[in-house]
């Protein structure tokens, strides 16, 4: 009975720590506030923070059961293209913050050519995941 309480204590603290991580990233980088003025939604900026949460929630319960879904094929590209629309705006949020573009452009030279550094990060993103979904999740 003392290990189930203490299994219960650490998987929490494990929780909170994990989950205060990940609220803490999003606000350093400014997300959602970002996100709003982008888009013009300043009114929404609830409903995105609620979308955060609960999408929070939902991936936390989804991997700790691992659910079947047994969806088609045509309903997990809609998935797949928000899933990776999410992990492609934190990555562009982080390196917005952290000016990496521009500092790694003078590194290499391409001073002027930003916007041909720009597309060989966005083509090699999408062909290294498209050559992963083929090869490595069809075998």
């Amino acid at each position: 009975m003392i290990k189930g309480f203490i299994i219960i204590f650490i998987g929490l603290a494990s929780g909170l720590v994990v989950g205060s991580g990940f609220v803490a990233f999003l606000t350093v980088l400014g997300i959602i506030p970002r996100l709003t003025q982008l888009s013009k939604t300043m009114k929404k900026i609830h409903s995105y923070e609620w979308a955060v949460i609960i999408g929070s929630v939902t991936g936390v319960l989804a991997s700790l059961r691992d659910p079947k879904l047994g969806l088609s094929a045509y309903l997990l590209i809609p998935l797949g293209l928000t899933g990776g629309t999410f992990v492609g705006m934190t990555a562009a949020a982080l390196t917005e913050v952290l000016n990496v573009i521009p500092i790694l452009s003078k590194r290499i030279g391409l001073d002027g050519k930003i916007i041909s550094l720009l597309m060989a990060i966005v083509l090699g993103k999408i062909f290294g995941s498209i050559f992963q979904w083929v090869y490595f999740i069809h075998q």
